[in-house]
């Protein structure tokens, strides 16, 4: 180290000390959780159209809960936290930007237990209809409809 290195640090710590961070107010914008969600799906869909469709997914598994500024999302493990925190800083600059509030922020918990409501074939997508409205066997029968077809 010489006396010139040393003097040369001094004058840049004395430089940094005069400058100062503006301080910029960003925007906190009140909005619902409708609109949150319209973004998040928008978001998702334009991750699946640029083929990140395990994310897509990921964000698709199940609707994220709203409780003031803070969104909360349920993850089935903790494989998929880590590959959903990878697309974070993304997905928070998208929400912040849309619904103009820079104080949004994101929690995931890890549920093992989250199991998902899928029907897998006609019959058991008949029988989920049929158990929320029991009139979708009159139409079955008045059209002559077949769930083998």
């Amino acid at each position: 180290m010489s006396l010139s290195s040393i003097r040369a640090k001094k004058a840049l710590v004395e430089t940094n000390k005069g400058i100062t961070k503006e301080v910029i107010d960003l925007p906190v914008e009140p909005f619902s959780e409708t609109s949150m969600l319209l973004y998040w799906n928008k978001y998702a869909q334009r991750l699946g159209d640029n083929g990140f469709k395990i994310m897509e997914s990921l964000l698709l598994i199940n609707d994220p809960v709203l409780n003031g500024t803070a969104i909360t999302i349920e993850l089935p493990n903790e494989g998929s936290k880590l590959d959903f925190e990878k697309e974070l800083n993304g997905l928070l600059g998208h929400l912040k930007g849309h619904l103009h509030n820079h104080d949004i922020t994101i929690a995931v918990i890890v549920n093992e237990s989250i199991q998902s409501k899928k029907n897998f074939n006609d019959q058991d997508r008949y029988n989920r209809l049929h158990q929320i409205n029991p009139n979708i066997d009159l139409l079955r029968t008045t059209f002559g409809l077949d769930l083998d077809a």
